[in-house]
């Protein structure tokens, strides 16, 4: 619908044709899920055009329960088969746009009979509707796949006063984000009464239940499937259309596909990725509209090139909220690039001005040319001002050490001086001189079984938030007097977020020792720790 109504402000005369498979041709996807709860009270608001209105307003003929079944590129003419009475007709074009979308994947290992639902249009939310109706209060729902969808579901289905299983097949919840910074949602689901399940696969799914590959059996009057999406490619590729090493259409950055007269754009077209400019499915919503808009622009001509995706996403997970942009560290790793990672835990705004929250933040950064390569965010403030912050950034190129020197709006309720934004540039710029050596979470049991010393330089207050089995307390005001008992040995000092311990790297880096902080501090560890405890115990509950 993007690229209709652009087209029509750009071309009043243009005879202008849009086919919608399903009963409601432009309709707020993404607002789904917060209608199950009562979030968004009313239905209609989720209903943003109907042909109707489209017709007067733009002089659009929008066709809804109208299915687009074959493309004929010789003949530039269509199939449609009018879902209502099976009956077909062929349609001419000049012009082909291809917004099929991405479909949901299906469970394989469900009954006939089993109540399996997924979420992609108003039809199946209303179909979802109709089953809660006979789920009684309390009742049990098995929502599978811990993605955005399968995490809205779940928050919006317990919300409803569901008894509500959340079943993830992978370590962690939200594949976006790397584990220790995942961990923290799986355990604020888990507090609010949501039985998170990680590192198990669906065996079956029966009429009242779901059966896991560990042997758990958990009861289930209705099922979500939010596994994942696959790009409705099947139309473009049996018309002989080129498609992407992704699965997804095949386009230049004009959108075109292999057939100059056909263009796709939205989740099912392939993506160039920021990055390393390779093939990629990045189905988010506000690619999906600007490339709507510019595949207009180009059979007006009057196009530019598409930028490239990064990816930017965000997550509401029951209060706690996850950003990321770019690779994940292990992304990043698996590609082959060298990084350096920051963790930093700064509050949401100036911490002695009321209401500041902490924040959870890790920045991917190449270590041979201070590229920001991602960006995750966790918290309850302040998450999608810094991830945005970051994502212009890194749209614009700006190298990791830059962040320090960006100029940002303060007012101690709303940042710091210092914004979180600005501190990871300057523990970037402190790693890119050498100023500044880290060890990542992950990297502390081999240090320590290598020989060296870990130092907590936390102050006495903090000690009782927990403490890394094997470090000596040492606060960093006692450290000159007792230094020479590390004489010798390489030294990992840690905080608990990662500051004071820079305070006392640099100290014992000028009395002569060999010395690395732990990036991260405490905080860090420890939710690296109870990612990986998570992902152990099988039954995370």
């Amino acid at each position: 619908m993007s690229a209709a109504t652009r087209l029509r402000r750009l071309d009043e005369e243009r005879e202008i044709i849009v086919l919608e498979r399903s009963s409601e041709v432009s309709f707020a996807n993404c607002g789904l899920p917060y209608h199950v709860s009562g979030v968004i009270a009313d239905r209609e608001a989720l209903s943003l055009q109907s042909p109707e209105r489209l017709a007067a307003r733009f002089r659009i003929d929008a066709r809804v329960r109208h299915e687009a079944v074959a493309i004929d590129r010789a003949a530039k003419t269509v199939t449609v088969r009018r879902l209502d009475d099976g009956a077909t007709a062929e349609i001419g074009y000049d012009e082909l746009v291809l917004s099929p979308g991405a479909a949901p994947r299906r469970l394989a290992n469900a009954a006939a009979d089993a109540p399996v639902r997924t979420l992609r249009t108003l039809d199946d939310l209303d179909r979802i509707l109709t089953d809660l109706d006979d789920v009684p209060p309390a009742g049990s729902v098995v929502v599978v796949g811990g993605g955005f969808i399968g995490i809205e579901m779940a928050d919006n289905l317990h919300r409803r006063g569901l008894d509500v299983a959340l079943v993830q097949r992978g370590t962690h919840l939200l594949a976006e984000l790397d584990e220790e910074m995942a961990s923290p949602i799986a355990d604020h689901l888990l507090g609010l009464g949501v039985d998170v399940r990680l590192g198990g696969a669906v065996a079956a799914v029966g009429v009242d239940h779901v059966l896991l590959d560990d042997g758990g059996r958990l009861p289930a009057a209705l099922v979500i499937a939010a596994i994942g999406v696959t790009p409705e490619a099947s139309l473009a590729a049996d018309a002989g259309l080129e498609l992407g090493a992704s699965g997804g259409i095949a386009v230049d950055a004009f959108h075109r596909t292999s057939d100059p007269s056909i263009f796709a754009i939205g989740d099912a077209a392939e993506k160039r990725e920021a990055i390393d400019g390779s093939g990629t499915l990045a189905t988010l919503a506000g690619l999906a509209n600007r490339h709507g808009r510019a595949v207009a622009d180009a059979i007006a001509g009057g196009a530019t090139p598409a930028r490239p995706a990064l990816g930017t996403s965000i997550v509401d997970a029951a209060g706690l909220t996850a950003a990321s942009v770019g690779w994940s560290e292990r992304v990043a790793r698996r590609r082959g690039r060298e990084v350096r990672v920051i963790h930093t835990h700064p509050f949401s705004h100036a911490s002695y001005y009321p209401g500041a929250v902490p924040l959870s933040m890790k920045l991917v950064v190449d270590a041979h040319d201070d590229r920001i390569l991602g960006a995750q965010v966790v918290g309850t403030d302040g998450v999608d001002k810094r991830i945005d912050v970051i994502a212009t950034a890194m749209s614009v190129g700006l190298a990791a050490s830059a962040l320090a020197d960006l100029e940002l709006a303060y007012a101690p309720q709303y940042g710091s001086a210092k914004d979180p934004i600005n501190m990871l540039g300057y523990v970037a710029r402190n790693l890119a001189s050498g100023e500044d050596r880290v060890i990542q979470w992950h990297e502390l049991d081999r240090e320590l079984a290598a020989g060296a010393v870990l130092v907590d330089v936390r102050a006495e207050a903090q000690l009782a938030e927990g403490r890394i089995p094997g470090a000596q307390w040492i606060p960093v005001e006692s450290l000159r007097e007792r230094h020479a008992e590390f004489t010798g040995r390489r030294i990992v000092v840690q905080c608990r977020v990662g500051q004071g311990a820079h305070t006392a790297a640099r100290l014992l880096s000028e009395l002569g020792h060999d010395v690395v902080n732990l990036d991260g501090g405490y905080l860090t560890w420890r939710d690296g720790r109870r990612a990986r405890a998570l992902a152990e115990l099988p039954l995370a509950a």
